[in-house]
């Protein structure tokens, strides 16, 4: 059972207000919303009268769409093209003159069937992720969120780029088909039929287009691609870099966040002139998360594991940040948590609670994930919310 550490709810005084739930997904298990929902159901089975307001969150990877939907945005679905040219059902959400676009939806390693391979790799595209910007701009959007994050494409945003319009050439005047491979074979760009929107890119990668840090070498392993493929695909993006800077006067390859998503950042920051800044801070804006927050007695976030990773840029530090300058507590909650006490109030985060702590069984964690999450957050409330004394499903007292 769970139990106040140190006395800290008691020595702050039970807090009038509601409670904000703000979780980002917990990746293999439940989406966002998904895991806001079981959180809100736990903490209304203790505490009936507590206001609670659930406003799933994303850093920009996997689960932004639905993340913003789930607050207010509508989704609009559509027929694109997949990493590897099949048709796929992906969707973007709007809000007055502002589309989100996650990547993932339309070139995510998610949208391909089986283990990633070398081949796939070398031919995956970005051109769908284009395809959904321009759909955004056709219904009247003025400004794109570009949410970056589980790409299945090192093809340095030049599949999105030939969706939008640019002509992406070879020797012959011919246009290159598409995949990171292609691009040692780039002789020409030209973007005067090019739809131009403005582009902020919400990611947390800060890592440049090219070299050991680059593109190709950090994150194509993951897609498939072994030290052929990779050195493949580097080259791939030295040539392409090198045209864009001759034909468009630009060189932002050592830019942070040009490396994300395979490249896209880069051709967000080349073509767009875009913005790179940390998704979650990009999302919880759009969310009006600091007002949401004033006023609030707790805030309850969380993703699948709390660890190092969380630390650098991820959800739930995020919500920490913002809600401790309303002066709102904030405790986290995850399937498996391997950050010490000092980590996470380093993070402004008070407390944790896992899964684990009350199921040691991993596997049981992620198949059972609603369940659980909804015992624990019944204790939670117990601990957080005012009442000294609870019951669980068992009966048994706290």
């Amino acid at each position: 059972m769970i139990s106040p550490r140190g006395g800290r709810a008691a020595r702050r005084g039970w807090r009038e207000g509601h409670c904000v739930i703000a979780p980002d997904k917990f990746k293999g298990s439940l989406t966002a919303p998904e895991v806001a929902a079981h959180l809100a159901a736990g903490l209304r089975r203790v505490r009936q009268d507590v206001p609670v307001v659930t406003l799933p969150v994303a850093d920009g990877g996997d689960g932004t769409v639905d993340a913003v939907v789930a607050a207010g945005f509508a989704r609009f679905q559509l027929g694109v093209t997949g990493p590897l040219g099949e048709r796929v059902a992906a969707s973007f959400a709007m809000r007055g003159e502002t589309a989100v676009v996650e990547l993932a939806e339309a070139s995510g390693l998610r949208r391909m069937s089986g283990r990633p391979t070398a081949e796939n790799a070398l031919a995956a595209s970005s051109f769908g992720t284009g395809e959904l910007i321009r759909a955004a701009a056709q219904r009247g959007a003025r400004r794109v969120v570009l949410g970056l994050g589980g790409s299945a494409c090192t093809d340095g945003g030049a599949g999105m780029l030939t969706a939008l319009g640019a002509r992406l050439l070879d020797e012959q005047g011919w246009p290159l088909p598409r995949g990171g491979a292609e691009l040692r074979r780039l002789a020409r760009i030209d973007v005067g039929e090019m739809v131009r929107i403005p582009v902020t890119v919400a990611s947390d990668v800060d890592n440049p287009l090219l070299g050991v840090r680059g593109a190709a070498n950090v994150y194509a392993m993951q897609k498939g691609a072994g030290r052929a493929e990779i050195d493949e695909l580097e080259r791939g993006l030295v040539h392409f870099a090198s045209i864009v800077r001759r034909d468009l006067g630009v060189d932002v390859v050592d830019r942070p966040g040009a490396g994300a998503a395979g490249g896209v950042g880069y051709a967000a920051l080349a073509f767009f002139g875009a913005e790179v800044r940390p998704g979650i801070e990009i999302i919880l804006e759009q969310l009006g998360f600091a007002d949401q927050v004033q006023g609030a007695r707790l805030v309850i976030t969380g993703e699948g594991s709390l660890d190092q990773q969380t630390l650098h840029g991820k959800a739930p530090v995020g919500v920490a940040r913002v809600a401790a300058g309303a002066g709102a507590p904030v405790i986290a909650v995850a399937g498996q948590r391997t950050l010490t006490g000092e980590q996470l109030r380093g993070a402004r985060i008070e407390e944790a609670y896992a899964l684990t702590d009350i199921e040691p069984d991993p596997e049981v964690c992620m198949a059972q994930a609603g369940p659980l999450l909804e015992r624990l957050a019944a204790q939670i409330a117990g601990v957080w919310l005012g009442d000294r004394v609870f019951r669980d499903e068992a009966g048994a007292h706290a």
